[in-house]
C-alpha cells in the first residue's frame, strides 16, 4: 500500500479555499497563492481553487475592491463564484477554511469516508495572535480588505512552507 504523500507525488495536490461568498476573501487566497506556486516553480505539484460555504453570489466575479486590492500587489483575480459542495471533499486534498463559521459548516458536511486534511487559515499566521479567523472585509473600508491582503499573503507563504515538507515538493 503507498502512503498517501508518495500517490499525491504522482498528482497535484489540490487546495480548496473556502469562506463565506467566495467574492473577498477565498478568491484572495487562491490567486494570492497561485503567484506563490508559480513562483516556487511548483505548478504542476499544486492545484488551487476557491469557493463560498454560501450560494449568496454563485457565478458573480470577485469584489471590486478585494479585486482591486490585489491589482496593487501585483496579482489579478480571475474567478467566478461558486458553492461548496460534497463533491470537493472527494476532489481536493486539503481544505482551508477563512474563518470559525466556514470551519464549523465544513466540518457539517463532512463525509467521515473522504480523506482530506481541514486547517483555518489563520493556524499559518505567524502573527496571528492565537486569532483564527481572518476577518471578513465585505462590511468594512479599504483598510479591511489590505488587512485581508496581509494575513493571507503571509499565512500562505508559510502554507506553502509546509506543503513542501510535507509533501516532499522540492
Amino acid at each position: 500500500m503507498q502512503s498517501k504523500k508518495s500517490h499525491l507525488n504522482k498528482r497535484p495536490i489540490k487546495v480548496m479555499f473556502v469562506c463565506l461568498g467566495n467574492i473577498c476573501r477565498s478568491p484572495l487566497a487562491e490567486a494570492i497563492f497561485k503567484k506563490q506556486i508559480q513562483q516556487a516553480d511548483l505548478m504542476d505539484s499544486v492545484f488551487c481553487d476557491s469557493s463560498g460555504v454560501s450560494s449568496y453570489h454563485v457565478g458573480s466575479g470577485p469584489d471590486k475592491r478585494s479585486a482591486a486590492n490585489a491589482r496593487n500587489h501585483g496579482i489579478e483575480i480571475v474567478h467566478k463564484a461558486r458553492q461548496f459542495t460534497i463533491q470537493d471533499f472527494k476532489e481536493f486534498d486539503q481544505i482551508i477554511a477563512m474563518d470559525s463559521s466556514n470551519f464549523e459548516h465544513i466540518v457539517s458536511m463532512e463525509n467521515k469516508d473522504q480523506e482530506f486534511k481541514l486547517f483555518r487559515m489563520r493556524e499559518f499566521d505567524p502573527k496571528s495572535n492565537g486569532k483564527l479567523d481572518v476577518p471578513d472585509p465585505y462590511f468594512g473600508g479599504e483598510g479591511g480588505f489590505e488587512e485581508v491582503f496581509q494575513i493571507l499573503d503571509r499565512s500562505l507563504s508559510n502554507y506553502l512552507d509546509y506543503l513542501i515538507e510535507e509533501y516532499h515538493l522540492k
